[in-house]
């Protein structure tokens, strides 16, 4: 009788010491997802941009994102088409450069800097207001201010405000529909118009997982409209945190005042590429 005690005693002592490490508590490592939803990839919005327009892709707070839009100036429908590939579709020539770094100062608040190569800085500061959600709200809306200075802030100064729609359709495109007014596009003097108001029209089409079409337009309703609207299209690849994108565009402009300045002529067309990398 005593060794059949002695032998459960044994067998509950060692069953013990064989649980324990099932029973004790393993350190977990937080999903940042979890304690922040804008760090999740969003299929239908891989960035921060169209190919110009923004769009209503929250920042996640404290973390960074960086950008290079690239413009080459020649026109591709210069010459015949052995012109073409002799300035190898226009990468020969030269190009409006911009370099943009943007930072989540809060949940829902992001701001950023972003200046082109013809000296053009632009400030901006954008507010979610409102998140498109599967059992709630239908749309996305953002407001967006910026203030854009030429000559690195030495010359003209200028002024927009943006009220950004979006919507997402099913699980395959984001359209966006976006008021802008720009105080004191004209730079130049000559008109009685100090002003422009235009709508932003863009979307993005999913076609494979990491693959998007985009196209966007910009008509100015009123005020100061020199040039032609402005329009751009091209084919996106995403991945991970880049997104690499190839347009081609009527114009260069890719800040806001810019874009209320017009494009060059609605039959020349210009080769471009956009660059972004998110850092979460």
């Amino acid at each position: 009788m005593k060794l059949r005690l002695r032998l459960v005693w044994v067998a509950c002592v060692l069953l013990a010491l064989g649980a324990g490490p099932a029973f004790a508590q393993q350190p977990t490592t937080p999903d940042p997802a979890a304690s922040d939803p804008d760090v999740r990839v969003d299929p239908l919005q891989p960035d921060f941009n169209l190919a110009a327009l923004p769009t209503t892709l929250r920042m996640p707070r404290n973390k960074t994102a960086f950008r290079v839009t690239h413009r080459f100036s020649r026109p591709l429908g210069r010459g015949d088409i052995g012109d073409l590939l002799t300035d190898f579709l226009g990468f020969d020539s030269g190009a409006q450069i911009g370099l943009e770094f943007r930072y989540g100062l809060l949940r829902g608040t992001q701001i950023g800097v972003y200046r082109t190569s013809n000296r053009d800085i632009q400030i901006f500061g954008q507010q979610s207001l409102m998140q498109q959600k599967p059992d709630g709200h239908h749309l996305g809306l953002d407001v967006l201010a910026t203030f854009e200075g030429s000559n690195n802030m030495k010359g003209s100064k200028a002024s927009a405000i943006a009220l950004l729609v979006s919507h997402k359709v099913s699980k395959y495109a984001a359209l966006y529909v976006e008021p802008i007014v720009v105080f004191n596009s004209n730079t130049v003097n000559i008109d009685t118009e100090n002003n422009t108001t235009m709508i932003g029209l863009g979307g993005r089409i999913r076609v494979r997982p990491a693959m998007y079409l985009m196209g966007e337009f910009t008509p100015r309703v009123s005020g100061y409209k020199p040039g032609v609207d402005q329009g751009s299209f091209g084919v996106e690849f995403r991945s991970g945190g880049h997104l690499f994108q190839i347009n081609f565009s009527n114009g260069f402009n890719t800040t806001l005042r810019q874009i209320s300045q017009g494009g060059i002529a609605s039959d020349q067309w210009f080769i471009g590429f956009n660059i972004s990398r998110k850092f979460f």
